[in-house]
Protein backbone atom coordinates (compact mmCIF):
# COMPACT_ATOMS: atom_id res chain seq x y z
CA UNK A 1 0.00 0.00 0.00
CA UNK A 2 1.35 3.40 -1.03
CA UNK A 3 0.36 6.53 0.96
CA UNK A 4 -0.14 9.97 -0.53
CA UNK A 5 -1.68 13.21 0.69
CA UNK A 6 -5.43 12.81 1.30
CA UNK A 7 -8.09 13.99 -1.15
CA UNK A 8 -9.87 17.31 -0.60
CA UNK A 9 -11.34 17.48 2.94
CA UNK A 10 -14.94 17.24 1.74
CA UNK A 11 -14.34 13.69 0.45
CA UNK A 12 -12.02 12.43 3.20
CA UNK A 13 -13.85 13.87 6.21
CA UNK A 14 -17.28 12.69 5.17
CA UNK A 15 -16.60 9.14 6.46
CA UNK A 16 -13.34 9.14 8.45
CA UNK A 17 -13.83 5.66 9.96
CA UNK A 18 -14.27 2.20 8.45
CA UNK A 19 -17.84 0.88 8.49
CA UNK A 20 -16.51 -2.69 8.76
CA UNK A 21 -13.95 -2.49 11.61
CA UNK A 22 -14.01 1.11 12.88
CA UNK A 23 -10.41 1.82 11.88
CA UNK A 24 -9.33 5.21 10.53
CA UNK A 25 -9.66 5.58 6.75
CA UNK A 26 -6.51 6.50 4.81
CA UNK A 27 -5.91 7.66 1.24
CA UNK A 28 -3.70 5.01 -0.35
CA UNK A 29 -3.16 2.69 -3.30
CA UNK A 30 -4.59 -0.72 -2.35
CA UNK A 31 -2.43 -3.75 -3.12
CA UNK A 32 -3.01 -4.82 -6.74
CA UNK A 33 -4.53 -1.46 -7.70
CA UNK A 34 -3.02 1.52 -9.51
CA UNK A 35 -4.93 4.48 -8.06
CA UNK A 36 -5.35 6.14 -4.72
CA UNK A 37 -8.58 5.29 -2.97
CA UNK A 38 -10.15 5.64 0.46
CA UNK A 39 -9.33 2.45 2.34
CA UNK A 40 -8.92 0.93 5.78
CA UNK A 41 -5.43 -0.46 6.42
CA UNK A 42 -6.80 -2.49 9.36
CA UNK A 43 -9.14 -4.73 7.33
CA UNK A 44 -8.15 -3.80 3.73
CA UNK A 45 -11.70 -2.60 2.93
CA UNK A 46 -11.65 -0.27 -0.10
CA UNK A 47 -14.27 2.49 -0.35
CA UNK A 48 -14.80 3.31 -4.02
CA UNK A 49 -16.06 6.78 -4.94
CA UNK A 50 -17.93 6.10 -8.18
CA UNK A 51 -19.80 8.81 -10.09
CA UNK A 52 -23.47 9.43 -9.44
CA UNK A 53 -25.65 9.05 -12.53
CA UNK A 54 -28.27 11.67 -13.39
CA UNK A 55 -30.89 10.95 -16.04
CA UNK A 56 -33.22 13.40 -17.75
CA UNK A 57 -35.02 14.33 -20.92
CA UNK A 58 -35.40 17.19 -23.35
CA UNK A 59 -39.07 16.50 -24.09
CA UNK A 60 -40.97 18.29 -26.84
CA UNK A 61 -44.68 18.82 -27.32
CA UNK A 62 -44.79 20.05 -30.90
CA UNK A 63 -42.51 23.11 -31.01
CA UNK A 64 -42.52 23.50 -27.20
CA UNK A 65 -40.09 22.00 -24.69
CA UNK A 66 -41.01 20.85 -21.19
CA UNK A 67 -39.21 22.65 -18.37
CA UNK A 68 -39.57 22.65 -14.59
CA UNK A 69 -38.92 25.47 -12.12
CA UNK A 70 -37.06 23.88 -9.21
CA UNK A 71 -38.73 23.77 -5.78
CA UNK A 72 -35.59 22.32 -4.15
CA UNK A 73 -31.93 23.23 -3.77
CA UNK A 74 -29.59 23.52 -5.47
CA UNK A 75 -30.80 26.32 -7.73
CA UNK A 76 -34.29 26.63 -6.22
CA UNK A 77 -36.51 28.85 -8.37
CA UNK A 78 -34.49 28.35 -11.56
CA UNK A 79 -35.57 26.39 -14.64
CA UNK A 80 -34.33 22.94 -15.56
CA UNK A 81 -35.28 19.86 -17.54
CA UNK A 82 -37.03 16.97 -15.79
CA UNK A 83 -34.02 15.06 -14.44
CA UNK A 84 -32.62 13.45 -11.32
CA UNK A 85 -30.57 10.63 -9.90
CA UNK A 86 -30.87 7.16 -11.34
CA UNK A 87 -32.24 4.72 -8.76
CA UNK A 88 -30.80 1.27 -8.07
CA UNK A 89 -32.44 -1.38 -10.22
CA UNK A 90 -33.73 0.86 -12.99
CA UNK A 91 -32.47 1.44 -16.52
CA UNK A 92 -31.44 4.97 -17.54
CA UNK A 93 -34.52 5.23 -19.81
CA UNK A 94 -36.85 4.10 -17.00
CA UNK A 95 -35.19 6.58 -14.66
CA UNK A 96 -35.67 9.44 -17.13
CA UNK A 97 -39.35 8.56 -17.52
CA UNK A 98 -39.77 8.34 -13.73
CA UNK A 99 -38.14 11.73 -13.19
CA UNK A 100 -40.51 13.34 -15.72
CA UNK A 101 -43.47 11.78 -13.89
CA UNK A 102 -42.21 12.94 -10.47
CA UNK A 103 -41.28 16.48 -11.48
CA UNK A 104 -43.84 17.28 -14.18
CA UNK A 105 -46.55 14.59 -13.83
CA UNK A 106 -45.65 13.82 -17.44
CA UNK A 107 -45.63 10.62 -19.45
CA UNK A 108 -42.86 10.63 -22.05
CA UNK A 109 -42.00 8.69 -25.20
CA UNK A 110 -38.22 8.54 -25.43
CA UNK A 111 -36.63 8.71 -28.88
CA UNK A 112 -33.06 7.93 -27.83
CA UNK A 113 -30.00 9.07 -25.94
CA UNK A 114 -29.16 12.71 -26.69
CA UNK A 115 -26.06 13.49 -24.62
CA UNK A 116 -23.58 12.25 -22.05
CA UNK A 117 -22.21 15.00 -19.82
CA UNK A 118 -19.33 14.15 -17.49
CA UNK A 119 -18.87 16.52 -14.55
CA UNK A 120 -15.73 15.29 -12.82
CA UNK A 121 -15.64 18.24 -10.40
CA UNK A 122 -18.83 16.92 -8.73
CA UNK A 123 -18.30 13.21 -9.55
CA UNK A 124 -21.38 13.02 -11.78
CA UNK A 125 -22.36 11.66 -15.19
CA UNK A 126 -25.55 12.94 -16.80
CA UNK A 127 -27.41 10.94 -19.44
CA UNK A 128 -29.90 13.12 -21.29
CA UNK A 129 -32.54 11.69 -23.62
CA UNK A 130 -34.58 13.25 -26.42
CA UNK A 131 -38.28 12.60 -26.09
CA UNK A 132 -41.86 13.68 -26.61
CA UNK A 133 -44.51 14.63 -24.05
CA UNK A 134 -47.37 12.10 -24.27
CA UNK A 135 -49.70 13.48 -21.57
CA UNK A 136 -50.82 16.59 -19.77
CA UNK A 137 -48.22 18.15 -17.45
CA UNK A 138 -48.43 19.64 -13.96
CA UNK A 139 -45.97 20.55 -11.22
CA UNK A 140 -44.87 17.63 -9.07
CA UNK A 141 -43.53 18.05 -5.51
CA UNK A 142 -40.00 19.00 -6.66
CA UNK A 143 -41.25 21.72 -9.05
CA UNK A 144 -42.71 25.15 -8.29
CA UNK A 145 -44.24 25.13 -11.76
CA UNK A 146 -43.83 23.50 -15.15
CA UNK A 147 -44.17 25.04 -18.57
CA UNK A 148 -43.99 24.20 -22.25
CA UNK A 149 -41.80 26.89 -23.79
CA UNK A 150 -41.12 27.73 -27.42
CA UNK A 151 -37.43 28.26 -28.05
CA UNK A 152 -37.84 32.04 -27.84
CA UNK A 153 -39.75 31.79 -24.54
CA UNK A 154 -37.09 29.81 -22.65
CA UNK A 155 -35.97 31.97 -19.69
CA UNK A 156 -32.25 31.93 -20.59
CA UNK A 157 -31.12 34.01 -17.63
CA UNK A 158 -32.90 31.65 -15.21
CA UNK A 159 -31.50 28.30 -16.38
CA UNK A 160 -30.35 26.25 -13.37
CA UNK A 161 -27.37 24.36 -14.83
CA UNK A 162 -25.04 24.66 -17.81
CA UNK A 163 -25.82 21.06 -18.77
CA UNK A 164 -29.46 22.09 -19.29
CA UNK A 165 -28.27 24.66 -21.84
CA UNK A 166 -26.00 22.06 -23.51
CA UNK A 167 -28.88 19.59 -23.83
CA UNK A 168 -31.38 22.20 -25.04
CA UNK A 169 -29.03 23.58 -27.69
CA UNK A 170 -28.20 20.12 -29.01
CA UNK A 171 -31.83 18.95 -28.90
CA UNK A 172 -32.93 21.90 -31.02
CA UNK A 173 -30.15 21.09 -33.50
CA UNK A 174 -31.19 17.42 -33.93
CA UNK A 175 -34.88 17.18 -32.95
CA UNK A 176 -36.10 16.90 -36.55
CA UNK A 177 -33.61 14.14 -37.40
CA UNK A 178 -34.41 10.44 -37.12
CA UNK A 179 -30.80 9.64 -36.10
CA UNK A 180 -28.13 11.73 -34.40
CA UNK A 181 -24.73 11.30 -32.80
CA UNK A 182 -24.75 11.29 -29.01
CA UNK A 183 -23.24 14.55 -27.81
CA UNK A 184 -20.42 14.16 -25.29
CA UNK A 185 -19.23 17.05 -23.15
CA UNK A 186 -16.93 17.18 -20.17
CA UNK A 187 -16.44 19.65 -17.35
CA UNK A 188 -13.87 19.53 -14.59
CA UNK A 189 -12.89 22.11 -11.97
CA UNK A 190 -10.69 23.97 -14.49
CA UNK A 191 -13.23 24.15 -17.35
CA UNK A 192 -15.61 27.14 -17.43
CA UNK A 193 -19.29 26.12 -17.42
CA UNK A 194 -20.30 28.46 -20.23
CA UNK A 195 -22.59 26.99 -22.89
Amino acid sequence: MSLEKPPPPALHERFPFCARCGGRIVWAVPEGDNRHRRMCPGCDQVFYENPQVVVGTVAFSGPRVLMCRRAIEPQRGLWTLPAGYLEAGESPADGARREAQEEACATLRLRGLLGVYTLTHINQVQLMFLGEVASDVAAGPESLEVALFTRDEIPDSDIAFATVRWALDYAYAVKDQSHWAVQERHKDARTPMAG
